[in-house]
């Protein structure tokens, strides 16, 4: 199936979210910060990427911009326990502006393990579907569905 990249600071979801994919049958590889993700993902090539975007260190923010400049293709999806920066209507809503800034998907910490691998098929689905006509558009990026 497919190689995913989980860049997360904790450990608990990085575990959760390795066992679920494992199960489905990819293969997964695991990062503590942006900085190790980014390092991974430099090092080798991977077909999906989860991003938690409040981390020490270089944020999701960061890393999805690093990432992005080596392959734009790659979809991201983001996750994050904190989608708001506080509870004023007014906020912004962290989550959705990863979606604008280039994000495929995103998913809200606590997620159920159906929502994430619905989120996975149908991103690694539509990656295949575009691929091809993306890669032949300059800066063109996958997107879900």
């Amino acid at each position: 199936m497919a190689r995913i990249l989980i860049v997360d600071d904790d450990t608990a979801v990085q575990a959760t979210v390795r066992l679920l994919l494992e199960r489905a049958g990819h293969s997964v590889v695991t990062a503590g910060d942006g900085r190790k993700g980014l390092a991974l993902f430099e090092a080798s090539d991977f077909d999906l990427l989860f991003l938690d975007i409040f981390m020490p260190g270089m944020d999701g923010f960061e890393t999805m911009r690093m990432v992005h400049q080596l392959r734009p293709l790659v979809p991201i999806i983001v996750i994050s326990g904190k989608p708001i920066s506080s509870d004023d209507a007014s906020a912004p809503n962290f989550l959705t502006m990863a979606t604008k800034l280039g994000a495929v998907s995103s998913l809200q910490k606590p997620f159920k393990p159906a929502a994430l691998l619905a989120a996975v098929a149908d991103c690694l689905e539509a990656a295949k579907r575009r691929s091809s006509a993306a890669s032949h558009a300059p800066g063109g990026v996958a997107s879900c569905p």
